[in-house]
């Protein structure tokens, strides 16, 4: 077996994606907190391991898929770089040493059911729910929600429903994208119907419309955020949150544009996290929290 091709098969560059367990720290101003950055980065750590388990399963049952696919034929398990067996092996290792972290967080008992929850949800996206027409999306984006909710539970951090609200469209959205983009990938194949998949290829407009009505709807919550109590006990200058309701919009319809053209990777989350004009849209966003809560 190649080591090389185990990590590549665990897919180290989704962790990026585990990210999220940081926002409820950087939210609630703890990001000079090292006991709380701490916190946080055991639960990237677990959330990491617990996926990577994850993708070795995926790519467990959709073997014979992948080797079909015009991408997916060159991972490690349908190249043939590692066998079944090793990657069978390889799931409980990387689990076991996941949930092991769990004592070591100030919440041990939410954030293990945040963890359970976020393994339970995954095996059933994994096994069925990925087949089903728009349950798939509202799965991933939960997924996604529940790395924000162990970041609260690890960091010992109340949860916030405006958070949770904005996290929920946010991550529907970029789940259509993914989707979206699959279909538009396979469409000239009668869809990912015969894929396994929910969808056909006259589905691939309104996964779009759908699309951008969440992203829009993301700006519609932080623009209610802004006049909120949690906003005014936050920030010195909440009225400067209102400059990230544009940049929202715009990124939101930037992935869209770019998913329409085709220009889209399957995971948007990862492209975002890469690309340069996200990232300085994410550097703004984080310019004008600060402004908000420094200002005099």
């Amino acid at each position: 077996m190649s080591l090389g091709a185990m990590i590549r098969a665990m897919r180290p560059h989704h962790w990026l994606k585990n990210g999220l367990v940081f926002i409820p720290i950087l939210l609630n101003h703890d990001v000079f907190d090292p006991q709380a950055l701490w916190h946080g980065l055991i639960a990237f750590i677990a959330f990491s391991l617990i996926a990577s388990a994850i993708y070795l399963l995926n790519d467990i049952n959709d073997v014979e898929a992948d080797r079909r696919h015009p991408t997916k034929c060159k991972r490690p398990l349908a190249a043939g770089e590692i066998t079944k067996r090793q990657a069978c092996a390889a799931v409980p290792v990387l689990l076991v040493v996941a949930f092991s972290t769990v004592a070591l967080v100030p919440q041990p008992k939410i954030f293990l059911l945040s963890l359970l929850a976020y393994l339970f949800l995954a095996i059933a996206y994994l096994l069925f729910l990925k087949r089903k027409l728009l349950v798939d999306v509202l799965g991933l984006a939960a997924m996604h929600t529940l790395r924000i909710l162990a970041g609260n539970a690890a960091a010992a951090i109340p949860v916030s429903s405006w958070l949770l609200a904005f996290s929920m469209f946010l991550f529907l959205s970029l789940a259509l994208v993914k989707r979206y983009a699959e279909l538009r990938l396979t469409q000239d194949q009668s869809g990912l119907k015969s894929a396994g998949r929910g969808y056909h290829a006259e589905d691939i407009e309104a996964l779009s419309q759908l699309g951008m009505a969440s992203g829009c709807t993301c700006a519609l919550i932080m623009a209610l955020y802004v006049d909120s109590a949690n906003v005014k006990q936050l920030y010195r200058h909440p009225e400067l949150i209102w400059l990230i309701c544009p940049i929202i919009l715009y990124q939101m319809a930037r992935i869209w544009f770019l998913a329409r053209r085709g220009q889209m990777p399957d995971d948007p989350l990862v492209f975002m996290i890469r690309d340069w004009r996200s990232q300085v849209m994410g550097l703004l966003v984080v310019a004008i929290l600060i402004a908000a809560t420094v200002l005099p």
